[in-house]
């Protein structure tokens, strides 16, 4: 897994810098398939239920699962990118959401939320915690700055097959949920939006958007439960 988690942080660092306006969807997808043939991967997204590229994009008030294609990216605009890639048998999943160039206020403190989330949830994910203190840790600290963890979306166990057991969601209650334990492979995947929590599926069948329009964030490691520290899967 540690191999698969590599590759995912290499092409994540790979379409990052390739975020600017102009740029259509379908070329950052393009280049991930391009990356991950180069490291003899597999998109793990790429006919998983029909989905149909091998990166999720998801622009602005898109969550999650935004299909590439024809749209073109603006200076201003906020973009999630989630990787997930299968080497040698192994799962790895991760996903950043960057600006493209200046973006305002709002989407700077989100992105800073989100990231934040993301490291809370880590740092809560050890050997004898509980799934809700991980939980919990995201749900706190995304509410008392202002902003809200999507619901009905979850982080999930990851290994052999990309979504396993636990689901994590990104609320809840200490103390609660099953035992963590060494050895354990989680992605932790908090999604900020700015307004309400609530979310609605377009018409594409995949593409989550927020229901109210707002903005939305979306941050994701895959982590190995250790003795000690979370182990970090996806990260250089």
């Amino acid at each position: 897994m540690r191999e698969a988690g590599r590759i995912v942080a290499k092409v994540l660092q790979i379409l990052t810098k390739e975020i600017r306006p102009g740029v259509r969807t379908k070329e950052l997808d393009s280049i991930c398939a391009q990356e991950l043939a180069k490291y003899k991967a597999r998109s793990s997204f790429k006919g998983y239920r029909g989905f149909p590229a091998c990166l999720c994009i998801s622009v602005n008030n898109e969550v999650v699962h935004g299909i590439p294609g024809e749209r073109v990216l603006f200076e201003g605009d906020i973009v999630s990118l989630d990787v997930g890639a299968i080497f040698k048998g192994f799962q790895g999943d991760a996903a950043i959401t960057v600006g493209v160039e200046e973006i305002g206020p709002e989407a700077r403190r989100l992105l800073e939320v989100a990231r934040g989330a993301l490291w809370s949830g880590i740092e809560a994910a050890k050997h004898g915690a509980y799934l809700g203190d991980v939980s919990a840790a995201i749900q706190l600290y995304v509410e008392s700055r202002g902003f809200s963890v999507v619901r009905e979306y979850t982080g999930h166990g990851i290994g052999r097959e990309m979504h396993e057991e636990p689901q994590i969601p990104n609320f809840g209650v200490p103390g609660q949920g099953p035992l963590l334990h060494k050895g354990m492979t989680l992605a932790i995947e908090p999604m900020v939006n700015a307004g309400g929590w609530s979310t609605k599926l377009s018409d594409d069948g995949w593409t989550v958007t927020t229901a109210d329009g707002s903005l939305s964030a979306h941050f994701e490691h895959t982590i190995a439960i250790t003795d000690t520290e979370p182990d970090i899967l996806t990260m250089l």
